[in-house]
């Protein structure tokens, strides 16, 4: 008979416990155990700033259920730490991915005891562009896929501005803005009322005959209309000199003798007025014009061929300068002389400047565009390569610059590209054709405020080097040729025919007349030979034959307001018929009525004795035009002045020392030059007085730059 051992029972109870544990990992065929279904995970293109989310699979492998704790590295991360995974069974794990911008790669960390598992994550943030609608009515919103601003109307109804300012209470249809016609009727007889599309409702008083009495005035009263009254006591009816004077008294013209003191000639920015004494104008001394700053400008300013080298803006201006130890740079000042910023350009190569807008600065870099912001600190916004734009079949490299590019109210920026063809013009190349063998051809672009394309096409006859793009104020892009004789509209095409322009002739302009454009109130100054309307309608032609003098118009400057059209010609006094050399060339001023083509007025540019260039030309209040000139001295500096030019005669302020101009921009009451003095290059402001405030409208400010000024001989 067997004992019972009570130890024995124990030992016993002890292995049997020990063997049945079958929950436990690795223990026979009942252990917990799980792998993940998949070792990638690919989040994709995300939007930067956002949040994008995937589910890991995670399988049972075992018989018996495994608690799994889950990590993940940033920018990635798990939802939950843990996750139950139930044996022969599946649990999922939720991964967030927060998007910045590139690309991103981590790990999921996945582990169970002494188990581990670990899925490749990765995932690509995309920071959106700046999408801004090209136009009022339409909307833009920035698409991941394929990554590019898609437009689309604003619903109908929605409140809008109308482009012309004879329209009001503008709604969006169709994704256009449509309005009211304004009315501008005042009501008033005396009164004649029209629209402007850029001004709005503009309302001039009726001109009433004036009477052949010089001291009687012609007057319009509501209830009466056009009639007579006397003309203020005192008003000058006829000749006044320091002895006597004509004046008015009580509507009768009288001759009294001129008191002391009487203004005899009025005062200029340098020169007090002149006041008559016993008899004799007396004016004080002309002293030079002290500028009002004076701003070393950190190097050397730099312009292309006839390119500005100052731009002004929104109360700043904007000059490309270079510099051996800092390389080339966008420099900003204040229009009190006061530095905004200086942004080095990114390669430190050269830049010129072409155009400045409420899209930023327009810089030419010799095979592309770029845009500038026009805020601290100015950093580049955008690059556009020229080469990109070669039409399939042309040879030859990309050029286009001052005269050739404008820039819409939008900040869209309009370019002609010619194509410079290699020697060999003209001969088959690869199936293709070079430049030299099209009848000068050329591109014509459309780049948006982001630098992108908007449109772009060929336009014949229009490749040369001379020929000009300009936009008038409603946006038109017109076009002129100088070789051909041609003064065309670019249209776009119809959506069906593709994303190129159409080119509708205006008129045929003089193979002799040059290429210069001046657009301002829906009137052309083409070549300075041809006045003409934007809708093609022929006004008048100029003849510069003729006259003691023969006349040789400058190509540019070219300045038109209202009905004047304003035009500098080279002159040669001394010399004989069809002989002028280089020093015997004299410049004048000549006013023309833009509707007969005939001369309103000349005015010589002064020294008369010595060839001058022209660096700025700039209409003034009081239809004047003010010049900036320089006249190299015999042994000695260039003598500098601004001048006055009117049909009253003209006003001359001498600019002190003898400095080198590079060239300036007339804003307001100020003149800015850049100039060169001892070696040294600055910045300076001259007060030209409230008879030298810049006409706002003389030239479209979205011309070229600023309207189309040349420093020339």
């Amino acid at each position: 008979m067997l004992r019972t051992r009570p130890w024995l029972l124990f030992l016993v109870a002890l292995v049997l416990a020990g063997a049945c544990r079958c929950d436990e990992p690795g223990v026979g065929g009942a252990r917990g155990d799980f792998r993940p279904q998949d070792t990638q995970v690919d989040f994709g293109r995300v939007l930067e700033g956002t949040q994008s989310r995937r589910t890991v699979t995670l399988l049972g492998t075992g018989r018996a259920g495994v608690t799994v704790t889950a990590s993940a590295s940033a920018p990635f991360s798990v939802t939950q730490g843990t996750v139950s995974v139930p044996g022969g069974g599946t649990a999922t794990l939720e991964v967030v991915f927060t998007a910045g911008n590139g690309p991103a790669e981590g790990t999921l960390e996945l582990t169970a005891g002494s188990r581990a598992e670990s899925v490749a994550l990765k995932g690509l943030g995309v920071r959106p562009l700046a999408c801004v609608p090209t136009a009022q009515c339409v909307q833009s919103r920035f698409e991941l896929e394929p990554g590019v601003c898609v437009e689309s109307p604003l619903p109908d109804g929605t409140t809008c501005v109308p482009s012309s300012l004879c329209q009001e209470r503008g709604r969006c249809q169709a994704g256009v803005c449509v309005g009211e016609p304004r009315l501008c009727d005042d009501d008033d007889p005396c009164t004649v009322d029209s629209c402007s599309a850029t001004e709005g409702c503009v309302t001039e008083p009726v001109a009433c005959p004036q009477p052949a009495n010089p001291c009687r005035v012609g007057v319009c009263q509501r209830e009466r209309g056009c009639g007579e009254a006397d003309a203020a006591d005192y008003s000058i009816c006829g000749p006044v000199d320091c002895r006597t004077a004509s004046v008015c008294f009580s509507g009768t013209c009288r001759t009294v003798p001129t008191p002391d003191g009487f203004v005899c000639s009025p005062a200029t920015p340098c020169q007090g007025e002149g006041r008559c004494q016993s008899g004799e104008c007396q004016r004080p001394d002309a002293g030079d014009l002290v500028p009002s700053f004076s701003q070393g400008l950190g190097g050397v300013p730099v312009a292309e061929t006839g390119g500005p080298v100052l731009l002004s803006y929104g109360g700043a201006l904007f000059t490309s300068v270079c510099a051996d130890d800092a390389g080339c740079r966008l420099v900003s000042f204040t229009e009190n002389g006061l530095l905004r910023f200086e942004a080095p350009y990114t390669d430190g190569g050269v830049r010129t400047l072409l155009a400045v807008s409420d899209a930023g600065v327009l810089l030419h870099e010799p095979e592309s565009l770029e845009g500038y912001g026009r805020a601290i600190p100015g950093e580049r916004l955008w690059q556009a390569s020229l080469r990109e734009q070669r039409p399939p079949d042309v040879q030859g490299e990309p050029s286009t610059g001052v005269g050739r590019v404008a820039v819409t109210a939008e900040g869209e920026v309009v370019s002609l590209i010619a194509w410079q063809a290699p020697e060999d013009a003209g001969r088959e190349l690869d199936g293709g054709v070079d430049a030299g063998a099209s009848e000068a051809l050329a591109t014509l672009v459309v780049f948006g405020t982001d630098g992108g394309v908007r449109r772009s096409g060929t336009v014949e006859g229009f490749g040369a080097g001379d020929s000009r793009v300009a936009l008038d104020e409603q946006g038109l892009v017109l076009l002129c040729a100088q070789g051909g004789g041609q003064l065309s509209r670019a249209e776009p095409q119809p959506e069906d025919a593709g994303t190129g322009f159409v080119t509708v002739p205006l008129l045929d302009t003089d193979r002799d007349g040059g290429a210069s454009l001046a657009v301002a109130g829906g009137r052309l100054f083409a070549g300075t030979r041809r006045f003409a309307s934007t809708d093609g309608g022929n006004l008048a032609h100029v003849s510069w034959d003729g006259g003691t003098q023969p006349l040789m118009p400058l190509d540019e400057p070219a300045l038109l307001l209202g009905d004047v059209g304003y035009a500098f010609a080279r002159t040669c006094p001394d010399a004989g018929p069809g002989s002028c050399a280089p020093e015997q060339e004299r410049l004048v001023l000549r006013a023309l009525n833009a509707r007969t083509g005939e001369t309103a007025w000349e005015a010589p540019v002064l020294p008369l004795d010595e060839p001058s260039i022209l660096h700025e030309a700039s209409l003034v209040s009081g239809g004047a035009v003010g010049a900036l000139t320089s006249t190299a001295l015999d042994g000695g500096g260039p003598l500098a002045s601004i001048q006055f030019l009117s049909a009253q005669g003209q006003l001359v302020c001498p600019l002190p020392g003898t400095p080198r101009i590079a060239g300036a921009v007339h804003v307001g009451r100020n003149l800015y030059v850049v100039l060169e003095r001892d070696g040294v290059w600055k910045l300076e402001a001259f007060d030209l007085g409230p008879n030298g405030l810049a006409e706002q409208h003389g030239w479209p400010q979205r011309h070229g730059v600023q309207g189309t000024r040349r420093a020339r001989p």
